[in-house]
């Protein structure tokens, strides 16, 4: 399941979204009613969903980069720099957990609510801090998996399923 994490969620997050605004315009055009929650409900989905995507691309090791200037280097030299990368977001984003922490707080004791929905905007709001700690979470992950690359000359994209599924190769499994 960690290994899809943000895949699954991400999927129930798009279809809610595709429900709730097809039962919006259903509603609008069929029965001519509008509802008064649903873009509210389908707004705070998507801001879930932006949050939930930076852990998957992360995760993924997706990023604006500049493939040429990478090719340059040996496979050492781009491990090494994955490495130094990787250390930049891990930095960030540890950098972020407080301050969304403190916001995050701060709405609690708000008590702020959704106008239509009445939903306490800490759920909305605990976005930033799920989201950045996955974040660390995920680039700890990458990071040793790239350690790892650098140390033994492999070519590991996943971490730990791989190293599983040689494992079960070599009894005969």
């Amino acid at each position: 399941m960690d290994e899809y994490l943000e895949e699954v969620v991400m999927t129930i997050l798009l279809i809610l979204m595709a429900v709730i605004m097809g039962i919006q315009v259903l509603s609008r055009y069929a029965f001519g009613m509008s509802l008064s929650w649903s873009e509210e409900v389908t707004r705070y989905l998507f801001i879930w969903s932006a949050f939930i995507s930076v852990s998957l691309c992360t995760k993924k090791f997706l990023a604006i980069k500049i493939d040429q200037f990478i090719k340059i280097f040996s496979k050492r030299g781009r491990a090494i720099l994955g490495l130094v990368n990787l250390t930049i977001q891990f930095a960030f984003f540890v950098y972020l957990v407080p301050y969304a922490y403190r916001y995050l707080m701060t709405t609690i004791k708000s008590g702020q609510v959704s106008p239509a929905c009445g939903i306490p905007m800490y759920y909305i709001q605990s976005a930033p801090l799920i989201c950045f700690a996955l974040c660390v979470i995920r680039i700890a992950e990458r990071w040793l998996l790239e350690l790892h690359n650098l140390r033994y000359n492999d070519d590991l994209v996943r971490w730990p399923s791989r190293i599983h599924k040689e494992s079960e190769g070599s009894d005969g499994k």
